[in-house]
This record gives C-alpha cells, structure tokens and sequence, in this order.
C-alpha cells in the first residue's frame, strides 16, 4: 500500500503538488464522512394471521353475540427490523389484531432465542396492534379479555405466534443495505373526539396549544432498499378500528388493515417490477392484480357463448397447497425482489373515534348527550356514524382510503433522511403500587402512589362507537346499588383501593381478583426503540390524545435537554397497543369525568404520571448510555389457560352431496356490470376452523384467459370480496359457504367464475380438503 503513495516531489511542479494535496484531503473528508454517516441495514415481512373464521368471538366490543362466521379481508403480521451492520438491531411487528397480548409476546421471544441466540429480545422487539375489532380473541392471558370467547381459543393465539415469528425471519432474512426516511403530514377528515366532554376538562390553557381536540399528524417510514429502491414504509396515525361495527361477523383488518391493503397494492401497481418514480400516482382504491390478461375480449356475444361453455363442477377433492398456489398474491409466483409491506400502525387513539359524522340517537336521529353519550338517558341507541352510514363497509372503505392517500402523499415526499444510532431501552413495572411525584397544589410536590387495577362502572356503558347494555352511562362517577351487590359476588373492593380510584366508583375490581387465574395485569413493559433521530415509545395500552401530547412532550425534552445535540430534530412516535395490552391512560383531569376512558384507566388517575415518569428515565439513559434494570417479569400463564369452546366434532352434507357442491349457482347466461354488480354464489361447505387456509384463500375469482386458462383475478384477501359461512342450526354439522363479489369499476371485461377452497372433517378426526366451482358468467 506505501507504494501507492511513493512520489518524488522534488521533480513535480508546485501546482502539481497543491492539486495532489487538495484531492487527498477531499478523498479523505469524503470517505470520513461515508464512516460517519449511519448505514442501515433494512429488512421487511409480511404473514397471514388471521386466524379462525368461525365460532370464536370477536375481540375489542365485548359483545358475547358478535361471533366470527367468515373473513371480510385476512389479517397479517407486518415486521421491519433496521440494524447497524456490527451493531444494535430493533424489530417492530405491527399486527392486524386488536392489541398485543403479553402471552404471545413471551411466546414469540421464546421462538426467537431458540433460533437466533441473543439477537432478539424483548428488549428490542415491539409488538404492536392496529386495534381492528373485527378479528378472532381469546389469544390474551389475563381472564377479563377472554370472558366473552369462552376463555382461552389455541387456534387464536397459535397462528398469532406462528405469524409474528414468521414475520421477523423473513425480516432478519430480508436484511440488505438501505435508508430510511421520515415524513410528517396533517389529516383532518379520519378521526373525531369520541370523549369531548372529557378533553374539555383538561386546563385550557394547554389546550390552547392545540388546534384540534384530536391528533391529525400522520408520521411515516419509507424504506429503500440500496438495489431495489423502496421496500416499504411504515406509518403511525391516530384512529380507531372500529369502522366496522360490534354487529359485524367478518374478519377483517377494518380501516388500517384496508389502508395497508390498498397501500401495497397500489406500490405493485405502479412501483413493482418497473422502473422506480420518485413521485407514484394515486388514483382510486387500486386492484388487487393489474395486467392480468392481456387480451381482453370485447366482443359481448362472444363472451356469453364462451361463458355458457362453462358449467359448474362438483365439489371434489383437493390438497391444502391449491388454496395457497392459486391466491392472487401468491408468494410462489413473486419475483426475486422482496414484496413490499405497508403497515398503518395504532398510537395514541385512545379516544379518537373513525365514526366522523359524529354520534346520533338511532331512535330520534338527533345528537347524543353530550356529556353521557345517551338518548333519553339510555346508552344502547346511541351509535356514532361513519363517512358511508348506514354502510359499514363503506366507512372501513373510506377511513381506509383517507389514510392510504396521506401515506401516498407522505411517501412520495419523503426526503429527510434517518441518520444516527440504533438503540434502546425496556423495562417492566408494577403499576400496581408505583410511587409518582406529582406537582403540588399551592407549590412544591408530593408521592402518589398507583392501584392495583380496576375498572369502572363507565366501562360498561361502552362507547359511541359500541354502546354497552344495561343502564351503564359513561360519566358516571357514582355507580349504584344493585350492580354493587353484582360486583360484590366477585370481589368487594377494600377501603384502600376505593379511596385510590376515587371517583371512580369500582364495578370490577380485577387486580385483585386471582380465580381461576390474574383477570388483570399489574407487571407492563415500557420501551423505546430509537433509530437515528425516530424515537418509538412502545406504550402497553390506548393513550387519549392528550395523555399522548403529554407524554410525547415529556419524552422529547428529556431527550434534547441533554449536553449532546444528536436529539435536536428528534421525531417521537408512540405505539399504542404494544407488548402486552392494560386498556386506557387518560389525563388526571379526564379521569375526573369517569367516561369510559377514564372508567377504563386502570391504575387510578395518577396512571398518566407514573408512565412519563418512567418514560423519561428511559430517556435519560438513553441519552446518557446507561443501561436500566429489567424490573419484575410479567407471568406466564399459558399453562393455566382455560378454553370452553367446543371443537369441531365433524361436518356433514345431505346424502348424495359433496363438499364444495353448489347450493345455489350462477343463473345461466348472466351478465354483470362493474362497479355495482353483486355475483353470489353458495357451496356446501365445511367448518372453517378445521383448516385457517393460512396464506391461502377459501374465496376465489378468476378470469378466462384465452379459450380454457382460468387465472386468479381476486381472493378473500380482497376488499371487494366477501366470504360468508353459516350452518342452518348452532349444533348441526353441515354448513354453507357464500361467496360475494362486489364488483369493482376497475375489473377487466371477461369471462369469470367462483371458486370455493375448504376443509371438512371425519368422525374420527382426519381433515379432507376439498373445492367447487361455480358455472361461468360475463362481466361487462
């Protein structure tokens, strides 16, 4: 290497020599500044979890009716994990599930010291939820989440695990050099104040801060591969997954998950396997497949009689790996580059409501109260309106879309790049019996102390976006006799723990109820993964916006009030639903009003307190380079779990019938129009449970290319189709499956068929895959 430089300057010219100095210097500033800047690595994944779609109840309204009976759109483990090259690595998973469950977190992280040592953690892995209320329970450990699906469902939390872990190694096995970038941006029409009454008792002076009384920045990741340009992006945007109502039977990923839906098709569209553009249009909701056929038949008549050649088949046997082979986005027909993965993940949305027409009285059509969200002084009819009332899925659709847009928006224009370490902090607490220093009336400061867990009489009353039963109404900080007398047959609540809630009036007082196991949590993790100048902060529970402002702010000027510089553009993100799942965490002042976020504040109303005190000893140390001790750990109670939902005994079809036969066919020579035709179709089916058809489909469209070449054209991954399951009766064994398919403008002309995928069991236990098809028809 000294040769290279060996000159005789003696013999060259001055200005030679000055010109040779000055290209060293810049060589050498270029390259210190190649080592100085950070390098990431960058990988994303993506898995089907959406588990069973029938029999199990759905988690998030509490609703013993609301029982799944088939799949709306499937739900999926969506992972990044960004790591220094000879350094530290975080992971973050956000799910197409209602919250986190510590369980499945204690489960994952066993899978992943069992197959990668120490590199992953809980230290530095964060599990999120989007909080759809439209997807399988029963997957959480502690009793008072799992009452109303009979206890613990193993099929629930199994492919929650199953996914999560596949997520992360195709992630880990994803890991290539790239950047990431930041972007920031108002949306105004997705989320409203469900809780007004409550927020408006925060000081005004501090809401005067503020311009509107929820959160409308959406923040947001872009990922770029060094090779194959973006990757995926991530964002975080405050609303609640409740579009889809407490009356819904379908699983479904409800306005994040549709969002994602919409976002990764749109970048296969219009970015995959073409020559990037640094500005990708939006036009519409995309299609799940463009450019599927390439020619498309225009003569009408042609069509019917190409149509009519294709009669319906009888059901017949298949195999599982069918329904996987011929999904639309099928991951063995994808080229070498990896698919991109778009997350629209859950922060503070505590009690921001998607329903943005505001609350009405189903019987009068007048507002709610405002103060108890009640219609003549009941709760139950008081409901709030989405974009597209009375349609549900119009509203999913629409609050989907609005969100899909800004992240567009947001990704094109993302330029700021992340730059700086990866680290990170975690630590558990009891916030059964924290001590929090708290600011003094008059001066000064005093110690608080946090309670064990309890919820109030509020909680009950539910929501405007689903209202409780009984006569529950939020903002009620006074209870009454008769459900005192309920509670008091599960546990009475000591003198203590009445005075440490107060005013909430305790209707269940569940840290301290121990039968059969914990109903409550007391032991959460609290975390924050920082890359570059993005710092998360993974918080166990649903934050009110104000209770987020509060926190966020208090975590940013721990950051930059230290002596180094490298937190002045900090951006903070909180992760709501993260880890495990403890409910709400609203302001004191909000807890005062005791509405159902504040009935729902387990802790007491020093809950907020304790968690930016906390938070900003993270901080500190991650400022500093200290480290903090792990703290007490959670309990694992998998082998106490208790399941009552009965299994699958067998399934059964009228003599002389199959499985995957058709009950009721496509009328001959039928003829439907985009963008407003329906097409159903009804099989003899079986119970969805026996097999998930997990990264497979029971649902099927496909389109005729050419004379006699059927190709998947839509699956029941698709918004616009719909997989509905029912059996004439609670206990009999047979069952039907119907396929509906709304016909969106942009499907091509053609020739289309329906397609059914299921799995039926024997008496004896075995499991028989089987599929039908419908007969033939034209869409014009």
């Amino acid at each position: 290497m000294m040769g290279f430089f060996h000159f005789n300057f003696h013999k060259r010219r001055p200005c030679a020599n000055i010109c040779f100095w000055i290209f060293i210097v810049l060589l050498l500033q270029n390259n210190i500044g190649t080592l100085s800047a950070s390098k990431y690595l960058v990988g994303l994944g993506s898995y089907d979890i959406t588990g069973p779609a029938a029999d199990v109840n759905m988690m998030g309204y509490a609703n013993t009716e609301q029982i799944a009976s088939g799949v709306h759109f499937r739900l999926r483990a969506r992972t990044f994990i960004v790591a220094e090259p000879q350094g530290n690595r975080v992971v973050f998973v956000n799910l197409d599930a209602c919250m986190a469950s510590q369980i499945v977190t204690i489960k994952v992280l066993e899978r992943l010291k069992a197959r990668y040592g120490n590199l992953y953690t809980e230290n530095n892995v964060a599990i999120s939820g989007i909080h759809t209320h439209a997807g399988p329970g029963g997957y959480l450990q502690y009793v008072v989440y799992i009452v109303t699906s009979l206890g613990f469902v193993r099929q629930s939390f199994d492919v929650l695990v199953d996914g999560i872990e596949k997520s992360i190694i195709q992630a880990h096995d994803n890991l290539r050099p790239g950047s990431i970038f930041v972007n920031k941006g108002e949306l105004l029409d997705a989320g409203v104040n469900r809780s007004p009454s409550a927020y408006l008792n925060n000081p005004a002076a501090e809401r005067s801060k503020y311009k509107y009384d929820v959160d409308k920045d959406m923040t947001l990741l872009k990922f770029v591969d060094d090779e194959w340009g973006p990757v995926g992006s991530f964002n975080w945007f405050a609303t609640h997954g409740t579009s889809m109502s407490r009356t819904n039977s379908l699983i479904s990923g409800d306005n994040k998950g549709a969002a994602a839906r919409f976002m990764e098709d749109w970048f296969e569209q219009n970015g995959g396997g073409q020559a990037y553009s640094d500005s990708l249009q939006v036009e519409g909701v995309p299609r799940r497949v463009s450019n599927i056929i390439q020619n498309v038949h225009d003569n009408y008549d042609a069509l019917l009689e190409l149509a009519a050649s294709f009669q319906s088949t009888s059901g017949r046997p298949a195999t599982r790996f069918l329904s996987v082979a011929r999904r639309v986005r099928n991951p063995l027909r994808k080229a070498d580059r990896p698919g991109f993965v778009s997350a629209f993940c859950q922060t503070n949305c505590g009690d921001v409501s998607p329903n943005v027409l505001g609350a009405f009285c189903l019987d009068t059509g007048l507002p709610c109260d405002f103060n108890h969200s009640t219609c003549g002084g009941k709760n139950e009819l008081c409901y709030g309106r989405g974009p597209g009332y009375p349609d549900e899925f119009a509203s999913t659709r629409i609050i989907g879309e609005r969100q899909f847009r800004k992240s567009v928006d947001l990704f094109n224009k993302a330029v700021e790049q992340l730059k700086g370490k990866i680290d990170y902090r975690h630590t558990y607490l009891d916030f059964s019996k924290l001590s929090v220093t708290v600011p003094k009336q008059g001066g000064g400061s005093e110690v608080v102390k946090t309670c064990p867990a309890a919820m109030g009489f509020a909680f009950a009353a539910g929501t405007t976006d689903g209202p409780g039963a009984f006569d529950f109404k939020q903002g009620d900080d006074k209870g009454n006799a008769f459900w005192r007398l309920v509670r008091n047959v599960l546990k009475t609540p000591g003198q203590e723990q009445i005075d440490c809630q107060f005013p909430k009036p305790i209707l269940l007082d569940t840290g301290e109820m121990k039968t059969p196991y914990d109903w409550a949590p007391s032991i959460l993790p609290i975390q924050i993964l920082r890359i570059g100048q993005l710092v998360i902060l993974s918080v166990p529970g649903e934050f009110t916006t104000m209770a987020g402002r509060r926190l966020r702010d208090a975590v940013k000027t721990a950051l930059i009030s230290g002596a180094s510089q490298e937190f002045k553009n900090v951006h903070v993100v909180i992760a709501g639903l993260t880890n495990t799942y403890s409910q709400y965490v609203t302001t004191f002042e909000e807890y005062q009003m005791q509405r159902y976020e504040g009935a729902s504040t387990l802790f007491g109303p020093h809950t907020l307190s304790a968690y930016i005190q906390e938070f900003k000893k993270l901080a500190t140390a991650l400022v500093t380079g200290f480290s903090v001790k792990p703290g007490p750990q959670p309990p694992n109670l998998l082998d106490r779990q208790i399941g009552l939902l009965p299994p699958v005994i067998l399934d059964a079809t009228p003599p002389g019938v199959k499985f995957g036969d058709l009950l009721s066919d496509i009328p001959k020579n039928s003829t439907f129009k985009r963008g407003g035709g329906i097409v159903n179709v009804t099989f003899w089916s079986a119970c969805p449970r026996n097999d998930l058809m997990t990264e497979g489909t029971f649902a099927l469209v496909e389109i005729l290319n050419g004379k006699d070449s059927w190709v998947p054209a839509y699956d029941d991954d698709d918004f616009c189709l719909r997989f509905k399951w029912s059996r004439p009766s609670k206990v009999s064994p047979r069952s039907y499956a119907t396929i509906e398919w709304r016909i969106p403008e942009t499907a091509a002309p053609g020739v289309y068929r329906v397609r059914h995928f299921g799995a039926s069991k024997s008496l004896l236990g075995s499991i028989s895959h089987f599929t039908g098809t419908s007969s033939a028809f034209v869409v014009a």
